[in-house]
């Protein structure tokens, strides 16, 4: 069965998605850092390091949402970064942040689907994800999509979360994220299924090895899985 956050609605996860971030989309940044008590930032500085040899100049970041990832792939100084997302409302928040730093001549946001990217073959040295993958309404279909677009011998690095198995992380853990963040959630962004839907995703979405074999079906090699901060989150890695 698909997770989506608004069960009771017909619409499809795709859309449900769209929604859910365009109505936390204001509040989106601060719930970020303050729920992951701001590791998450050390997180994405992690997974970009990982591409630091690559050196690569054309960057796409999919559901690039306000555009933390894409600020964090400046450190690669690439020619062009292009972030891709669903929701218009995270897009928005992200396009002022932009302006406001003055990253707006390198790094352009789009309205886009993650899994009909709007881009030709072969078009980017690299591609880079954080929190979206688990979002996606078709996993297999996302990723091939995103190996299209990727330019031979190019790189995909993601970042989503994971869930811990070892004793007790694995215990606390389930407790702060299935009882304390969902109310937290709730109370700051006013959505009263958004930070339920987070849980309940990451619970169904396939890590480590299976998420691996998933990357490799849709045609990644030499893929990588590493484990962050106890198994809270992963960073995947493939090539083209």
């Amino acid at each position: 069965m698909t997770v989506v956050p608004y069960k009771e609605k017909e619409s499809g996860k795709k859309q449900q998605v769209a929604e859910m971030f365009n109505n936390i989309s204001k509040n989106y940044d601060f719930l970020n850092h303050f729920l992951s008590l701001g590791i998450d930032i050390l997180w994405r500085k992690k997974a970009i390091r990982l591409l630091k040899k690559d050196q690569p100049k054309h960057i796409l970041d999919i559901a690039t949402g306000t555009g933390d990832f894409a600020i964090e792939a400046l450190a690669l100084k690439p020619e062009k970064i292009v972030g891709v997302d669903i929701s218009e409302g995270m897009l928005s928040v992200g396009r002022k942040k932009m302006k406001k730093k003055g990253y707006d001549s390198v790094i352009e946001m789009q309205l886009g689907d993650s899994e009909k990217l709007l881009f030709d073959d072969n078009t980017f040295d690299a591609v880079i994800v954080a929190f979206g993958v688990r979002n996606f309404e078709n996993l297999e279909k996302g990723l091939a999509d995103m190996n299209r677009v990727i330019k031979e011998g190019g790189k995909a690095v993601i970042l989503e979360f994971s869930k811990p198995t070892k004793f007790p992380f694995k215990q606390l853990y389930n407790f702060y994220f299935k009882a304390i963040l969902p109310k937290i959630g709730k109370v700051i962004s006013k959505d009263n299924a958004a930070y339920t839907y987070l849980p309940e995703s990451v619970e169904a979405f396939p890590d480590g090895k299976k998420f691996l074999e998933v990357l490799e079906k849709t045609g990644f090699k030499n893929t990588q899985c590493k484990s962050l901060t106890f198994g809270v989150s992963s960073i995947y890695i493939g090539e083209k």
